[in-house]
């Protein structure tokens, strides 16, 4: 995946001076009246008396996420001002009395949208510290973000443009983009603005692969979707097993829940080795190209998204390339299990029993519950490199959007490792929370008379729960989180901050900053 062809700079000018087409502000909620947020004074000067009164006519707010657009005239540089709103400031934290990056983020990507036909594009919105720097850069960039591949409109006028993932974006966009900063000159701020771009650039990634029609990201195309991106990074190596492969290897899960489908499986493996590594982490992510639910098939309305079941896999791969890119002093070595699930006469069955890679055997009941199927294969391959921990990213369960809502990803397993992740999401700007895996949980996975471990036993109750109890036996006692991005990682619905339809991306910006923190740490 690339971004859309336009420069972007880091700079110290002065918003209301800037000869940008467009000039993007912030408005927030004050105490009393709407005010001007940090980087937008010299607009308010630049309009003197007359600026309260223009915001009152046109019943500005500054409510998150409001967009209000008017010609500038002649009191800036600009022909465009576009106000954004930013809420009301943070009252928590130490951000206590200012806007929180998570804000700026949001407001970044409403801006994007709304400056579709200017040329050139000057952004003022907070961004006086390195932490607001990025918020700014990676929510422009990911606002901004659009899946044309499949418009015809696109392919006819020839503006798109496309790669091997599949990314075509329109060409009627700004071709220069400014952010705009007091401490544009800074090394901490320029390493902020470039790391944020490399970001961007990996959720964006993921985004486009979730966006595929599955019928054109079957597990082999997207075995190859991922050597083809991997032969772009430096120092990542992959290694990819096709079906025979597989069954020679002993990977029961996978095959079980591929061998349904005319496309088979495949399990890519991924190794990121930087000659200063201060620590080595394993990840694992759910790759189900499509999911019908199998013989158990889903209601129809429940496989409209089903293309997405693969955004685990894609999150792990992308924020490994993401990783390497950044340069960071970590081992990665991530494991992508790929499969299918359809219903054929080679479609495994209710009540047949499973040996997986490591020997493990599982009776399998419910051919809908089949990604803990093939993360548990990857699971075990993973413990034999010898990570300091797994973590594992899926579009698991249903029973965590119930739990949660479809914004916030469940993690459960280790404590210290939970504990490190939901502190990453926290930086990164991703909702997540944690979850429990009872004790009883363990006489459940246990409770089949004919195998070592029951893949579900259709008890409606703590069905996340169940699932995260049943990958932990597969982890080998390391130290282990499992992140249930089943709600979170595809957006239903329209456009809102920096999230736009399809693919969101859920994970990838989390999982970068646990392994920056790492390579800090130690």
């Amino acid at each position: 995946m690339t971004l859309p062809d336009i420069t972007y700079t880091l700079r110290t000018a002065s918003p209301a001076k800037t000869r940008a087409e467009a000039v993007v502000v912030g408005i927030g909620q004050g105490a009393k009246d709407v005010e001007v947020v940090a980087g937008a004074e010299d607009v308010k000067a630049a309009y003197g008396r007359r600026w309260h009164g223009l915001l009152a006519t046109l019943g500005v707010s500054g409510k998150a996420g409001e967009v209000t657009r008017l010609p500038a005239g002649e009191e800036i540089g600009a022909q465009l001002l576009v106000l954004v709103g930013l809420g009301p400031r943070s009252t928590s934290g130490v951000e206590n009395g200012s806007y929180s990056t998570d804000a700026v983020r949001r407001a970044a990507g409403a801006a994007a949208r709304s400056v579709p036909n200017a040329t050139s594009v000057a952004v003022a919105l907070p961004a006086d510290t390195p932490e607001l720097v990025r918020a700014v850069t990676e929510g422009y960039l990911l606002g901004s973000y659009t899946y044309t591949s499949y418009k015809s409109s696109s392919a006819k006028s020839g503006a798109g443009k496309s790669d091997k993932s599949g990314s075509k974006q329109e060409g009627n966009g700004p071709s220069d983009v400014a952010f705009l900063s007091a401490i544009a000159r800074r090394s901490d701020a320029v390493t902020a603005f470039e790391e944020a771009k490399i970001v961007a650039q990996a959720i964006a990634g993921t985004r486009e692969w979730v966006n595929v029609p599955p019928a054109d990201l079957t597990p082999p195309a997207f075995a190859d979707a991922i050597v083809h991106v991997a032969g772009l990074v430096e120092g990542v190596e992959t290694t990819v097993y096709d079906e025979k492969q597989l069954a020679d290897l002993g990977c029961g899960g996978i095959l079980a829940v591929g061998m349904g489908s005319a496309a088979m499986p495949r399990l890519v493996e991924l190794t990121y080795s930087p000659d200063d590594a201060r620590g080595h982490i394993a990840l694992v992510g759910k790759g189900i190209t499509f999911d019908s639910g199998g013989l158990t098939i889903k209601p129809g309305n429940s496989m409209s998204t089903m293309k997405s079941d693969m955004a685990g896999a894609a999150a792990v791969a992308q924020a490994t390339f993401a990783i390497a890119r950044l340069g960071l002093p970590v081992k990665i070595s991530a494991f992508v299990p790929m499969a299918e699930n359809m219903v054929s006469g080679s479609s495994y069955r209710p009540g047949d029993v499973v040996t997986h890679y490591g020997g493990k055997t599982v009776e399998v009941s419910n051919m809908d519950a089949e990604g803990r199927m093939i993360l548990a294969d990857a699971l075990v391959r993973a413990t034999e490199v010898s990570p300091d921990a797994i973590i594992d990213v899926a579009t698991l369960t249903g029973h965590m959007v119930m739990a949660l809502g479809d914004r916030v990803s469940g993690v459960l397993g280790s404590k210290e490792i939970v504990d490190r992740v939901l502190a990453a999401a926290d930086v990164a700007g991703e909702q997540m929370w944690p979850m429990p895996i009872p004790e009883w949980m363990d006489e459940r996975i246990r409770s089949s008379k004919v195998a070592d471990l029951n893949q579900h036993d259709w008890i409606r109750w703590g069905g996340g729960l169940y699932a995260a109890a049943f990958l932990r036996e597969f982890t080998g006692g390391l130290p282990w989180a499992h992140l249930d991005i089943a709600g979170p990682s595809f957006n239903s619905g329209g456009a809102s901050g920096h999230l736009t339809p399809g693919g969101t991306g859920a994970a990838v910006a989390t999982l970068v900053d646990y392994v920056r923190e790492m390579a800090t740490a130690q």
